[in-house]
């Protein structure tokens, strides 16, 4: 007899991805740990099993999806779906949760102290995005007339963004953006480093996602608000401030 193969059989589906949520912060963890999470670890230990993990389940060959277990957002997620926190059950089920906003994070193997800042960074613009959708969203309307109105705003943001990005010249660029949201007193921030070569912005990340929903909410809303490109200051003649 031949020597059986090994790995996935011939037309079996890919094996789904594993979803993880994880504390970044000393800060996040000790409040998490008052649940039971953590069974008694210290932060330090955790981050060392976390790395234990994470290069386990990449070296089977999984995709592993990440987000950060932000702990008033464990805490609310948990009381609206009837969770008790310290529950396994529950981690699992935030740390998948379908509504997180736009693509999962996918982790490619960093070492941790280069993953922490980036999964932080990419929490943060996840929270920009839903505040300034939810914004956008009211500010558009309902039915038909609301999602026409929807996509034109959309579409509107990501061209400004766009041409913005090729008249700044190439470098590092800093984009920030303030403006009033739908609410009495309501501002909506985001920011964006835009990195231009040759005349092309070159693709954006989170934070370009997060800048276009907050442009286009502030759009929709009709309110004041202020865009200001900060050049990059190692440019000839040195740093160059539009608004």
């Amino acid at each position: 007899m031949g020597e059986r193969r090994r790995g996935r059989p011939r037309g079996a589906p890919p094996p789904q991805p594993v979803a993880l949520a994880l504390a970044v912060g000393a800060a996040d963890f000790a409040d998490l740990a008052r649940y039971g999470l953590f069974g008694g670890l210290t932060f330090r230990s955790y981050l060392r099993r976390v790395a234990v993990q994470l290069r386990a389940l990449r070296g089977q060959g999984l995709e592993v999806h990440l987000r950060v277990l932000d702990p008033v957002d464990y805490a609310e997620y948990c009381e609206e779906l009837g969770f008790a926190p310290g529950d396994a059950a529950a981690r699992v089920a935030y740390a998948a949760d379908p509504e997180l906003a736009g693509e999962p994070f996918v982790y490619a193997g960093q070492r941790l102290a280069v993953l922490l800042p980036e999964l932080a960074d990419d929490h943060r613009a996840r929270v920009r995005i839903s505040v300034a959708m939810a914004a956008l969203l009211t500010a558009a309307g309902e039915g038909p007339p609301g999602e026409r109105r929807l996509v034109a705003v959309m579409r509107h943001a990501v061209e400004v963004q766009l041409a913005v990005g090729a008249g700044a010249g190439d470098g590092t660029h800093l984009l920030t953006l303030r403006c009033h949201g739908p609410e009495d007193g309501e501002e909506l921030t985001s920011a964006t480093d835009v990195r231009v070569a040759r005349g092309r912005p070159g693709p954006g990340g989170r934070d370009a996602e997060a800048f276009c929903v907050t442009l286009a909410a502030g759009l929709a809303v009709g309110g004041a608000g202020a865009m200001v490109l900060h050049g990059d200051p190692a440019a000839p003649g040195g740093q160059t401030v539009r608004g």
